[in-house]
C-alpha cells in the first residue's frame, strides 16, 4: 500500500513531466532535397534552438521531394520553410533562417522592436 508521501512525489513527477512536455518546442522544417538552401535552413535553426531553447525542442526535418504529401497539412507553398507546431499557436516562417533577428521574433522568442 502507498503511503500518502507517495501518492504525493508521483504526483510531483506527472506535474514535472507534463511541464516539461508544455516547455517542448516542437519545429518541422519543410525542404526539397539537400540544397544549398536546405542545409543552410537546418543548420541556422540548429544554432538559433541551441542558443535560445537549450534542449528543449524537438526538430522534424521533413523532405518534400521524397514525401510531397506531407507538405498538405501544414499547407507548405514555398521551401524551406519553419512550421512552430508547439507551443501553440502555429507560426511559419519561409527561407533559409539566416536573419536571426527575424527567426527570433517569428518564433515568438523575440518581442518585435
Amino acid at each position: 500500500m502507498k503511503s500518502k508521501n507517495d501518492i504525493s512525489d508521483i504526483k510531483t513527477k506527472k506535474e514535472k513531466q507534463s511541464k516539461a512536455a508544455k516547455d517542448m518546442w516542437v519545429l518541422r522544417l519543410y525542404v526539397a532535397g539537400q540544397s544549398p538552401k536546405a542545409i543552410t535552413a537546418f543548420a541556422n535553426l540548429k544554432k538559433i534552438c541551441e542558443e535560445q531553447l537549450k534542449g528543449k525542442y524537438s526538430i522534424e526535418v521533413i523532405d518534400l521531394l521524397k514525401n510531397p504529401q506531407l507538405g498538405a497539412d501544414d499547407q507548405i507553398l514555398a521551401l524551406p520553410t519553419l512550421v512552430r507546431k508547439l507551443p501553440v499557436p502555429v507560426r511559419k516562417i519561409i527561407g533559409d533562417l539566416s536573419n536571426t533577428e527575424r527567426v527570433l521574433v517569428g518564433l515568438d522568442l523575440l518581442p518585435m522592436s
